[in-house]
């Protein structure tokens, strides 16, 4: 006849007494308390492992900061694991490093691992510029919250300030950069799904603002006032070298003789420079090479195409271009980087195929096959829509354009 297991009580637990050996009570079910010599008492769960069949313990803690009821509870939840098959001691385990994985991958950890591998992609100011945007308006508030439990409401939560003070556009790129984030962690295994990939459409669209640019047939007049301008030569050229190249403003004003090949006609940037982390190759025009002649004779052995007023040893200011364009006249209706779109817009309207046009612009192309085969095949036909433009820029300047 099977032998019979009294239960347990609080108070037999309590006045169980050390013995010279430990020594169990149990109380039924697999469960017992293990009483040490030196007096403290453990409960543990004794069972037979699945498809092993090997027998073990599990330990749940030690009595009394485990109550007997709070014991029974753990025991009946392992045999209900048990009747699934399940090994309450792995069960456990992986329960642990689940809750450990979650304290450790905080929102803070991937947006500090997205930030460095961000850099490796876009310019180290353009990463900086997003970064700290994330550090200002987001980690306040989930800095320190696991990645597992970042929810909609949370980011609503932590937008809604911005959203309040009318940042919009700030709100938009805050999304963007925290599915970012959560699609680096989903890669990385510690989550599966994003549930933050449709908060943008919350909250209202930003408006548009396209840079400021005055429309083709008001280039000659544009041309005329920057001759006419009483600006420094050497930013009066940088204004023309950026709009016959079609550059943006930091890559002309930053422009460096050791990646011009006049034999060649070519300028390189390297990727570090341009704004989407790709080399971009440049044919000058024959006006471009008369720009650099003039330069050189002002800039010397020095190591700038456009050397810093104050200081010889650095680059020309970006902002300088935009602070002459308002001098002349066109404060509102035109900035530096709007002569991209201008020479957009002129090439568009004549007909050249909008890819090579994009290409002329870097504008990354998505297509990864693509893009490989227009920085192969596209170089000759830049060179000339490269010609064609300087062309029709002269001819502005001389007030021909008419006949073009």
């Amino acid at each position: 006849m099977p032998k019979i297991t009294v239960p347990l009580s609080d108070t037999k637990i309590r006045n169980a007494k050390p013995k010279s050996k430990e020594y169990n009570l149990a109380d039924g079910g697999g469960l017992f308390v293990r009483v040490k010599p030196s007096g403290a008492k453990h409960w543990l769960f004794n069972y037979i492992k699945p498809y092993t069949k090997a027998r073990t313990n599990i330990s749940f803690g030690k009595y009394p900061e485990l109550s007997l009821a709070l014991a029974r509870a753990k025991r009946d939840e392992a045999r209900a694991l048990l009747a699934e098959d399940i090994d309450p001691k792995t069960y456990y385990l992986d329960q642990e490093k689940q809750r450990a994985s979650e304290i450790e991958n905080t929102f803070c950890k991937f947006a500090n691992t997205w930030y460095q591998l961000k850099k490796q992609k876009v310019k180290e100011e353009t990463a900086n510029k997003a970064f700290r945007r994330v550090e200002k308006h987001l980690f306040p508030s989930l800095g320190s919250c696991p990645i597992h439990n970042l929810t909609p409401k949370l980011l609503i939560q932590a937008l809604e300030p911005v959203k309040a003070r009318g940042n919009l556009e700030t709100v938009k790129r805050l999304c963007r950069y925290v599915n970012e984030i959560m699609r680096l962690a989903i890669a990385e295994g510690t989550i599966s799904t994003n549930y933050l990939v449709e908060t943008t459409k919350l909250f209202p669209a930003p408006q548009s603002k396209n840079m400021a640019c005055i429309k083709p047939e008001r280039l000659p007049e544009f041309m005329k006032a920057l001759a006419n301008s009483n600006t420094s030569i050497t930013t009066r050229l940088l204004i023309e070298f950026q709009l016959h190249t079609m550059t943006r403003p930091i890559e002309a004003a930053s422009a460096e003789w050791a990646d011009i090949d006049l034999q060649k006609r070519l300028w390189v940037i390297p990727a570090e420079r341009m704004k989407m982390k790709k080399p971009h190759a440049i044919p000058l025009s024959p006006h471009v090479l008369k720009i650099l002649d003039t330069m050189r004779t002002i800039s010397g052995a020095g190591r700038f195409v456009f050397p810093g007023h104050l200081d010889p040893k650095k680059h020309a200011n970006s902002s300088s271009a935009n602070v002459a364009i308002k001098r002349m006249g066109f404060k509102g209706e035109l900035v530096a980087h709007g002569l991209r779109s201008l020479a957009s817009t002129v090439l568009n309207e004549h007909g050249f195929l909008s890819e090579i046009i994009e290409a002329c612009l870097a504008h990354s192309d998505r297509n990864d096959v693509r893009r490989a085969y227009n920085r192969a095949e596209y170089l000759s036909q830049r060179q000339e829509i490269m010609c064609w433009w300087s062309e029709y820029i002269l001819k502005a300047s001389q007030g021909t354009l008419s006949a073009a």
